[in-house]
């Protein structure tokens, strides 16, 4: 199957070739846009020649950059399918997976119809939020295409032994506590999984960061099995860990006004370690405002994890800066800091790159989870 992101780049004759390669009928009257449309509906639907499903198998949708397939990986699985909608996730996860099914698109266009019964594992970083917002009013009968209720579908049509959704500390207070309990009513309402839940901090799996996520775990009842979620690691991870001979690779700047500034805050200090015109000049209003906001100015420490790593690595109120040097964390420090290997590679422009590791579920937090599940299996 072609990569369907490719497709956008060509011409309308080099389009037109491909709608007789893949016998589109009535193309010639068609523009460039809806040339395209028919392709990749055409491609989506285009499933592999499977001979066999291997052991410990896995399909991924909501894949992202790949931290979690990665660690799954790792941890014994195998990829049958993985799934984004965004083009340069998708290109990532095809170089770095090149003899994986790729798909990229909308995960409920895909027919999954051939994997009924044969996965062991259904995952995908599904976002969960708007679940509340959709179900206030109409529940399950909400018609405007939640991803949380696509992926039930999913998993209905499937029937893995094993589920899995990762996401954010945050859905578990979200809508006071009401968004978690109708997810996990959702999945309990088919009768055939046994569901639990658990938030992680990643930093106590083997990662240089503080990092918690929420991870949903579903065991078919048929199975009569009982899941335990990973036990922590012993020995704690900080930046001097990882953060040494990182391989050369872009970055971020800082303007030439934030790097004096940065002259004058030791590591794990921020906006607070400045001289009192200079935390006013800096932080104007908002200095009066009171709080916290230690994540202004900050720098990290190499005696300690990372704080969270974003999508941007230089937001003024977010900020993480090098332990040593006054500058944003490259990708590849990225990367290091998100336990990626470092011969994966991220396709796309520098803010793509960054957006895709600071999405991640970091690698060795995955690890620890499918290591957790392949034993249970």
């Amino acid at each position: 199957m072609s990569d369907l992101h490719d497709i956008t780049n060509f011409s309308k004759i080099e389009l037109l070739k491909k709608c007789k390669e893949l016998e589109i009928l009535q193309c010639s009257s068609k523009n460039k846009s809806q040339l395209i449309e028919l392709i990749q509906t055409k491609e989506l639907n285009t499933t592999p020649v499977i001979q066999s499903i291997p052991k410990y198998s896995f399909i991924e949708v909501c894949a992202g950059g790949g931290g979690l397939s990665a660690g799954l990986i790792k941890a014994g699985f195998t990829p049958v399918l993985l799934n984004d909608n965004n083009k340069d996730c998708c290109k990532t996860l095809k170089y770095n997976h090149p003899n994986v099914h790729v798909v990229c698109g909308s995960m409920d266009k895909i027919d999954y119809h051939m994997y009924a019964n044969q996965i062991d594992l259904l995952t995908g970083g599904v976002p969960c939020q708007s679940f509340s917002q959709a179900g206030s009013r109409k529940g399950l009968d909400d018609p405007r295409g939640d991803l949380m209720l696509k992926f039930i579908d999913i998993l209905n049509i499937i029937k893995p032994k094993i589920f899995m959704i990762e996401n954010v500390k945050g859905l578990l207070n979200h809508d006071e506590g009401k968004t978690i309990q109708k997810i996990i009513d959702a999945f309990n309402s088919n009768g055939l999984y046994n569901v639990h839940y658990q938030c992680l901090d990643a930093s106590k799996y083997n990662v240089p960061q503080k990092r918690e996520r929420v991870f949903i775990v579903g065991i078919l009842k048929s199975m009569e099995r009982t899941f335990e979620f990973p036990s922590e690691d012993p020995i704690k991870k900080v930046l001097k860990d990882v953060l040494y001979q990182v391989p050369f690779s872009d970055g971020a700047k800082y303007k030439e006004e934030k790097i004096k500034l940065f002259k004058m805050i030791p590591q794990g200090g921020c906006w607070v370690d400045l001289p009192e015109d200079l935390q006013k000049e800096y932080l104007g209003n908002s200095y009066h405002s009171g709080g916290g906001k230690r994540g202004i100015l900050y720098r990290l420490s190499m005696e300690k994890p990372s704080l969270t790593l974003l999508c941007t690595p230089s937001q003024k109120q977010t900020e993480r800066c090098h332990p040593l040097e006054e500058r944003p964390l490259t990708v590849r420090e990225y990367a290091r800091i998100q336990t990626f290997e470092d011969n994966y590679a991220f396709i796309g422009s520098l803010s793509s790159q960054y957006k895709q590791i600071g999405n991640a579920v970091p690698v060795e937090l995955a690890r620890h989870m499918g290591e957790s599940l392949i034993k249970m299996l």
